[in-house]
């Protein structure tokens, strides 16, 4: 559930009416809604009561400040996959030993600046990795937690660009490459070996590939406590999906279920790395009408919002809902919804049903919480949007709007 709703034909987040926050912030804006993010990481919070467990924030999918403080304040985590995201989670005051470090390519000031932050572990995706993590910790007198992510060969029956836990990814070691780092970690003096990592993919829909990869952790786990090699904490990523469209993904307490039963009574701390599903129906992007057009061929909704702003239709093909902020009752026609930018895949919508629109009106494009402001640019020099975060009657300025002097305040 979420707390967009239409009330007396408006859209409403929460006690906010969505229309006074275009009037007052403009548009395109990313508006978020407090108790939905609240609800939606308690719910995983809850899904795995009666386990020992951390539930860490995808930083990746939506790093405002406001947003990881208020999941700071509830007792997340967070999964990061850089620098830049250790500097957002540690001033919103997030504790850093309640901090993961995943990624393929992590530099050496980056491992530098997550040690002396004193994480709670690296996860590990290659023995290069492992011997440089060795290296800068022992320069630094200092000892590096690590988990070794481990590449399970599960097809996790999402998107391939998602896909992440498949052998011709570029994410992990397979278990073979992986036993020697747990035994090279443990006879290094500045590494410990402290935790098991596995991330198959993201927008996933099903438990089983969930549990076929757990299972597949839980027999190497076994298998390098008979070899010295102790595992404490249990990394299952993240990637439970959400409803865009008419998906039916399972409940958080589903997959907390599952978990549960196929750990059974091990000592292990679980780790789960939800992003998209804590955050992507959180948010929504506002956007107006520019213009309206028809061709022999197509007629064409122009809007505001672009790929620069939401670039997962373009980059994805993926669907978001888009419905009026203020329905009117018109008779729906097919349109493309598409952006200012000189780009043919420049576009929110193809095809889509929606009522006849006129110049001015707001629409809002749903479930834009997560990877919606994340993977903006400002692409054709198009300033990025303002980010609003409302809790109850009461709405912030989360991000102000970028202006023409902040395209170029890097440059000479």
């Amino acid at each position: 559930m979420d707390y967009f709703e239409y009330r007396d034909g408006q859209l409403w987040a929460e006690e906010v009416r969505v229309a006074d926050l275009v009037e007052q912030y403009g548009t395109p804006l990313y508006v978020y809604s407090a108790r939905t993010l609240a609800r939606h990481f308690t719910a995983f919070d809850a899904a795995l009561d009666g386990l020992d467990h951390l539930i860490c924030f995808s930083v990746k999918a939506n790093s405002n400040l406001s947003l990881l403080r208020q999941l700071g304040e509830l007792g997340a985590g967070m999964d990061i996959v850089s620098g830049g995201e250790l500097y957002r989670v540690l001033k919103a005051g997030v504790d850093p030993h309640k901090v993961v470090f995943s990624g393929v390519g992590k530099q050496d000031h980056e491992i530098r600046e997550a040690l002396t932050a004193d994480i709670l572990m690296f996860n590990v995706e290659s023995s290069q990795e492992l011997e440089r993590i060795g290296r800068i910790a022992e320069k630094m007198q200092t000892v590096a937690c690590i988990s070794i992510r481990i590449n399970p060969d599960v097809d996790p029956q999402t998107h391939p660009y998602i896909s992440t836990g498949l052998k011709k990814n570029k994410f992990g070691m397979d278990m073979l490459e992986a036993t020697g780092a747990y035994l090279m970690a443990k006879r290094h003096a500045f590494l410990e070996p402290v935790g098991m990592d596995c991330h198959i993919g993201s927008q996933l829909t099903q438990i089983g590939p969930f549990v076929e990869a757990l299972e597949k952790l839980l027999t190497f786990v076994d298998r390098l406590g008979s070899s010295g090699v102790t595992i404490h904490y249990l990394d299952l990523g993240g990637g439970l999906g959400i409803t865009y469209h008419d998906e039916l993904p399972p409940l958080p307490a589903d997959l907390g279920k599952a978990i549960a039963e196929t750990v059974g009574r091990r000592e292990l701390t679980i780790i789960l790395e939800p992003g998209r599903a804590i955050a992507g129906n959180a948010g929504i992007l506002v956007t107006r009408v520019i213009f309206t057009k028809k061709t022999p061929v197509k007629h064409f909704v122009i809007v505001d919002a672009a790929m620069n702003d939401l670039v997962r239709p373009s980059l994805y093909g993926a669907y978001h809902r888009i419905r009026e902020v203020h329905p009117r009752g018109r008779e729906p026609m097919k349109v493309d919804v598409v952006g200012p930018i000189c780009e043919s895949t420049d576009f929110l919508a193809q095809d889509r049903l929606l009522p006849g629109l006129a110049v001015g009106e707001a629409l809002a494009v749903f479930s834009a919480g997560a990877y919606g402001f994340t993977m903006s640019s400002q692409y054709n020099s198009r300033p990025r949007a303002a980010e609003v975060r409302v809790d109850g009657d009461h709405a912030i300025l989360a991000r102000r709007r970028e202006t023409y002097d902040d395209l170029i305040a890097l440059e000479e």
